[in-house]
């Protein structure tokens, strides 16, 4: 059967569809690699951005170099999957203990950068897949902090075992909780679609004698088949991430905000490359190309 393709422009962005084209992913199966989304001048597919954000096996578990990003904020996850450490005078704040086997060169990041891994008080995350919050269990047996989640995800993280270790949850979050610690407050914005507790964290940090907005950003990456639920789920998160004030854009995988590329930018006295206003809706404008694109190949190319 011959594909015909029609090429759409959604917010500026040249969108490339082929109509009738089925969406479905086979379970372990690449996703399809269309449709094709140009946005500020790159082309982008489900599996680009899949090898993008997840490169390879080496890349999910070798530790990139830690780094302050900014204030009190720090980097200690994998070349592909981020791990942030928030520190404070009352203990840490990990987000993201990525999968199981990354624990150990994650604490071995916190050290590196001078403080304890067994400081570590509070474990959030962002969504219930494994490669961001498998590890959220072994964290709490080495540590004894309490791990939060969004509720809508808590099914899904509980779930989630690695041999007879079991996650548990010691609060369940709604959208607007805040998480405090130490004179840092993290708000909690559920950010649904990707999972169901899709969760997008908020806080303000002071450099330089400057307030600076942070957003550590949960996946807007759609999933194949979009049933009427995840639409709007959808619908409502892109509405609410642009809304977000932001001076700093982090996700979590550091191909989200470019952080490789920030990272060999900076220089003792130098700017702080990390914080790019301009670029806070990149990746949202990437993730909400492709999920309109897939939409309407789904709809056979009704509106």
């Amino acid at each position: 059967m011959r594909h015909l393709c029609s090429v759409a422009v959604v917010a500026g962005v040249v969108v490339v569809i082929g109509a009738g084209a089925r969406l479905v992913e086979a379970q372990g199966q690449p996703p399809p690699d269309r449709p094709a989304v140009t946005v500020r001048g790159q082309t982008y597919t489900p599996r680009s951005i899949l090898a993008r954000n997840m490169g390879t096996e080496a890349d999910q578990t070798t530790a990139f170099p830690p780094h302050r990003v900014i204030g009190n904020i720090y980097y200690v996850g994998t070349r592909t999957l981020s791990s942030f450490l928030i520190t404070t005078p009352e203990g840490h704040i990990l987000i993201n203990s990525t999968y199981e086997r990354n624990v150990p060169t994650i604490a071995k990041s916190v050290e590196q950068l001078g403080f304890k891994f067994a400081d570590v008080k509070i474990v959030l995350g962002t969504h219930a897949h494994r490669d961001h919050q498998e590890g959220d269990a072994l964290v709490r047996e080495m540590t004894k902090a309490r791990v939060m989640a969004m509720a809508e995800d808590v099914p899904a993280l509980r779930a989630m075992k690695v041999g007879t270790r079991e996650q548990t949850i010691d609060r369940e979050l709604r959208d607007r909780d805040t998480v405090a610690l130490g004179g840092t407050t993290l708000t909690a914005r559920l950010t649904a679609g990707h999972t169901r507790g899709c969760t997008t964290w908020t806080t303000a940090v002071q450099e330089g004698g400057r307030t600076y907005n942070v957003v550590i950003h949960c996946s807007l990456r759609a999933p194949g088949m979009l049933t009427p639920d995840i639409i709007g789920e959808f619908e409502r998160t892109l509405k609410l991430v642009r809304s977000l004030p932001c001076d700093v854009p982090l996700g979590d995988h550091p191909a989200q905000y470019n952080m490789h590329a920030k990272h060999a930018k900076l220089q003792p006295g130098g700017p702080n490359p990390f914080i790019d206003a301009a670029n806070c809706s990149l990746e949202t404008d990437i993730q909400e190309a492709m999920y309109r694109a897939a939409l309407e190949e789904q709809r056979g190319g009704r509106p």
